[in-house]
C-alpha cells in the first residue's frame, strides 16, 4: 500500500513520494540541552524513530538528522531576553558547555533506554556557526534580511508565503500581543537571524561584530541543508514548533535558496499529564528515571506512546502507563508461547500431514493474513498506530483462545517480529535478567527433569526459581515440559 501522511503545510493527507527515488532524507527538531528532556519531549522523538524504522523496513536509503540546540534558544522562544543555556548555567553554577555535556549524556542515555535507533547525524549548533553566518549573508544580499548595528533580522514582508504553515497573518501579529516590542525591527513579526550581546557567554567574532550569536531559527536551516541538501523529504517536530520556529525556518531557507525547503511537514500533538500541562508547580514534570523508580520500563512508556496516533491528544497518567505495561507484558508472554510452540512444544506440529495440524493451519492462516493486512493498512494510513496495535491484539486473542497453535506459531511469530521491528516493544536477549540463552534454558530444564526423577526436590525447586527469576515460564503438561520467556 502507498504510505499516506498528513502534511501540516498543505493541511491534507498526501501520498508519500520521496524527492529522490529510493532515498528518504529527514530532519527532526531535537532538544535544547539546557535541562534533561522530560517524557513530554520524547513523544516527538519517538515519532521520529517510528518514521526511521518504517522507512528502514520499506527498504529506503535513509539519512536522518536530529539537531542539538546548545545556543541561541531564548526563554519564551523570543528574540530578546535570556538564553536558556545561560540561565540554567547560572542556576547550576556551571559553564554553558558543562551544561551541554551533562544534558547530552542524559539525552543519549534516554534514547538508548527507549530503544531509539541512532540518527545518522546529531549536529550541534555551536559547531556550525560558519554555515549560519554564510546563510545570513545570503539573506542580506537577497534583500530578505537587514542589519541594524550588529543585529540582523529577517524581513517577513519580503516572503509572501510567510504564515502558510501556521495560518498566521502578518497583519495580525501585533507587537505587545504575541510579539515583543523591539524598535529596531521594521515589523514586530521580523525575527532575529543574528544577535549581538557583549555579556553573552557564548559568542563569536564574525563579519557582524565581535560579540554575536545565532538566532534559534537559523540554526536548523543551516544544519539541515548541510546534511540533507537545500530540499529534503520530511521535517518533524512537536506542535509547539509550528510557530514561530518552523514558520521562520521555511521563510529563511526558501529566501536563501529560492527552492522548496521541505516536502512533508509532520507534527505531533502535546503529551498532556493528568489532563493538563506539565508544570513544576504541579510537580508532574516526569523523567524516565521517575518512571523506573515506580517500577516501569522505558519500553512501557514507548508502548504507551505507540498506542496513540501521533496527531491525537494523548494524556499521560500512571494508570494509563500501568495499562500499557500490562499490555506489553501480554505481548511478551504471547511471543514466548509462540517461540516455544515453534521450537519444541508438540511433536505433532512437525507432522504436516496430521489431521489436527491441517485443521489448525486452515483455521489460523487466514487470521494471520488478516492481521498482517490490517496492520499494514493502518500504518500506511498516516501511521495509525492505534489501529495497528488493535490488529496485533486481535490476532493474539484468537491464538490464546485455542489450545493448539503450534502449526501456525512460526508465521505468527514472523508477524510479531515485524511489529517489534517497527514498535521496539521487546528487550533484546542481551537485556534478559540472567542472560540465559535458549540452550542454557534447555540444559537447566533437562537437569530439573533428572532431579525430579531422582526425587531431589530441593535442586528441582532451585532450578525452577532460577528460571523464574530469569523470566522463564515453565508449564508441565501431560508428561512434557513447555517453556517460554515472560
Amino acid at each position: 500500500m502507498t504510505l499516506q501522511l498528513y502534511n501540516s503545510y498543505s493541511r491534507q493527507i498526501e501520498a508519500f513520494q520521496p524527492l529522490d527515488e529510493g532515498k528518504v532524507r529527514m530532519y527532526h527538531c531535537g532538544p535544547t540541552v539546557y535541562k534533561r528532556p522530560h517524557i513530554g519531549n520524547y513523544r516527538s522523538f519517538l515519532f521520529a524513530d517510528l518514521l526511521r524504522r518504517l522507512f528502514d523496513s520499506m527498504g529506503y536509503d535513509v539519512v536522518q538528522v536530529m539537531n542539538i540546540t546548545d545556543v541561541g534558544h531564548l526563554v519564551d522562544d523570543a528574540d530578546d531576553g535570556e538564553d536558556k543555556m545561560l540561565k540554567q548555567a547560572r542556576q547550576e553554577k556551571l559553564t554553558p558547555w558543562q551544561i551541554v555535556d551533562k544534558v547530552c549524556a542524559e539525552f543519549f542515555a534516554d534514547l538508548h533506554a527507549l530503544a531509539v535507533r541512532p540518527a545518522h547525524h546529531y549536529p550541534r549548533a555551536t559547531d556550525h556557526i560558519p554555515e549560519m553566518v554564510k546563510m545570513v549573508q545570503k539573506l542580506i544580499a537577497s534583500k530578505h534580511a537587514y542589519r541594524v548595528g550588529d543585529n540582523v533580522y529577517f524581513d517577513v514582508h519580503s516572503f509572501p508565503k510567510y504564515g502558510q504553515l501556521s495560518g498566521n497573518r502578518i497583519d495580525e501579529l501585533d507587537a505587545g500581543a504575541r510579539l515583543e516590542v523591539n524598535e529596531e525591527k521594521k515589523h514586530p513579526a521580523d525575527f532575529a537571524l543574528w544577535k549581538s550581546d557583549p555579556s553573552h557567554l557564548m559568542k563569536w567574532e564574525t563579519v557582524f561584530g565581535e560579540h554575536g550569536f545565532p538566532g534559534w531559527h537559523i540554526e536548523c536551516s543551516a544544519m539541515s541543508m548541510k546534511y540533507l541538501g537545500q530540499s529534503f523529504d520530511i521535517h518533524t517536530g512537536g506542535e509547539d514548533n509550528v510557530f514561530p520556529h518552523h514558520e521562520c525556518e521555511i521563510a529563511q531557507s526558501e529566501g536563501a535558496t529560492g527552492k522548496r525547503f521541505v516536502k512533508h511537514w509532520l507534527h505531533t500533538k502535546f503529551l498532556q499529564v493528568d489532563g493538563g500541562k506539565m508544570s513544576k508547580s504541579l510537580g508532574n514534570v516526569w523523567s524516565l528515571d521517575d518512571l523506573e523508580e515506580r517500577g516501569f520500563s522505558p519500553l512501557d512508556y514507548r508502548f504507551l506512546i505507540m498506542r496513540g496516533h501521533y496527531r491525537t491528544q494523548l494524556n499521560f497518567t500512571w494508570d494509563a502507563l500501568r495499562g500499557a505495561a500490562e499490555a506489553r507484558k501480554n505481548l511478551l508472554d504471547w511471543r514466548g508461547r509462540l517461540q516455544a510452540a515453534a521450537r519444541t512444544s508438540d511433536s505433532a506440529c512437525r507432522a504436516d500431514a496430521a489431521p489436527d495440524v491441517v485443521e489448525a493451519k486452515q483455521k489460523f492462516a487466514p487470521a494471520i493474513t488478516e492481521a498482517v493486512e490490517k496492520f499494514d493498512a493502518a500504518i500506511a494510513d498516516d501511521l495509525n498506530t492505534s489501529e495497528a496495535v488493535a490488529a496485533v491484539f486481535g490476532l493474539r486473542n484468537a491464538f490464546m483462545q485455542d489450545a493448539f497453535v503450534g502449526a501456525n506459531a512460526q508465521n505468527a511469530l514472523d508477524f510479531l517480529d515485524r511489529v517489534d521491528d517497527l514498535f521496539a516493544l521487546f528487550p533484546t536477549n542481551g537485556d534478559d535478567a540472567e542472560g540465559l540463552s535458549d540452550a542454557d534454558v534447555e540444559a537447566l530444564l533437562a537437569e530439573r527433569v533428572n532431579a525430579r526423577e531422582q526425587k531431589d526436590w530441593p535442586r528441582a525447586d532451585e532450578i525452577r526459581d532460577q528460571l523464574q527469576i530469569a523470566g522463564i515460564v515453565i508449564e508441565d503438561k501431560s508428561g512434557s515440559v513447555h517453556w517460554h520467556r515472560s
